[in-house]
């Protein structure tokens, strides 16, 4: 064949993504591995997150699930993403750290033809399989609009983000503007914000210098329900009040807290750890699968958490 052909053909093959070998046999004897690249375990949504894996994992002994620690760090993240890769595993869940750096490794991951779920944080592109998560800019959203009639279009708000490199914290910032429609309530003022990366004692301490700066504050919204908290503490420490408003609502975070007083409502974020689970398995039976998986949430307030919140439809 003349050299010019051969080298076509190879550039065309090399083209081509072949569909990846079965790594193991998924029985019992010699089960799925699944690797799961958690960015950090310092916040009770993510450790809840690992939990609900193992448990949803624990109910197939056909499977096994090999968990990462990036302990809040993207390069760690990333590091880690190609140790799983390099012991053979048979699919990727991954709840990356930040956008832009793991986007490479998960485009990488997908590319050698394994299957890649990602949770909760997106990255660029699309060359994952599967994203799930619930719908940061519509919670985001339904939290301005049910803090707007709370305060009855009149107050002072402080905001304590979450990463703002990261997706939900971008997404729930967007919404919550969005839900309070400034524009439509002149009254309403956000006199403080600042990005506390998710942590309760950054929470805190950022709503300190809002208690110092601040003479009055009717309502304080945090990106989730640590952060909430942190507020709160600090507000209770200076001797102010106001109401408070998170986002998680684990049952023994964010519902407990509505329950003792501690928070005026939380809205869930599911993990989607359950759902990661039984789509895995799908996949590795040879399925399809969506290229996203949206998941819904609930409002709990001091009216209705006896109740077990209230579906947000």
């Amino acid at each position: 064949m003349p050299r010019p052909l051969v080298l076509a053909l190879a550039l065309l093959l090399a083209g081509c993504k072949p569909a990846a070998a079965k790594r193991h046999a998924g029985t019992p004897a010699d089960p799925f591995v699944i690797g799961m690249s958690q960015c950090n375990r310092g916040e009770p949504w993510r450790v809840q997150m690992d939990e609900e894996i193992k448990l949803a994992a624990a109910q197939h002994p056909n499977v096994r699930v090999i968990f990462k620690d990036a302990q809040n760090e993207s390069l760690t993240q990333r590091a880690q993403v190609e140790e799983l890769l390099g012991q053979g595993i048979d699919l990727l869940l991954i709840s990356p750290k930040e956008a832009a750096p793991l986007t490479r490794p998960v485009a990488e991951a997908y590319d050698r033809g394994v299957p890649v779920i990602v949770l909760d944080r997106a990255v660029e592109g699309d060359r994952f399989t599967t994203f799930i998560g619930a719908d940061n800019t519509r919670i985001g959203r339904e939290a301005g609009r049910w803090i707007a009639a709370t305060l009855g279009g009149k107050g002072k708000i402080v905001e304590l983000e979450g990463l703002q490199t990261s997706t939900p914290g971008r997404d729930r910032h967007a919404g919550f503007l969005q839900g309070l429609d400034l524009p439509a309530h002149p009254e309403l003022k956000i006199v403080f914000e600042a990005d506390m990366e998710w942590l309760e004692p950054k929470a805190r301490s950022e709503m300190e210098s809002a208690l110092a700066t601040q003479s009055q504050i009717d309502l304080v919204y945090a990106h989730n329900d640590p952060g909430a908290h942190g507020a709160y503490l600090a507000a209770r420490q200076a001797g102010r009040s106001a109401r408070f408003v998170g986002i998680d609502a684990l049952p023994h975070e964010g519902v407990r807290y509505v329950k003792e007083g501690i928070l005026d409502a939380t809205f869930l974020y599911p993990t989607g750890g359950p759902e990661a689970v039984a789509l895995a398995l799908r996949i590795l039976a040879g399925e399809t699968p969506p290229k996203n998986m949206v998941l819904g949430t609930r409002i709990y307030t001091r009216d209705n958490v006896a109740r077990g919140g209230e579906e947000i439809k």
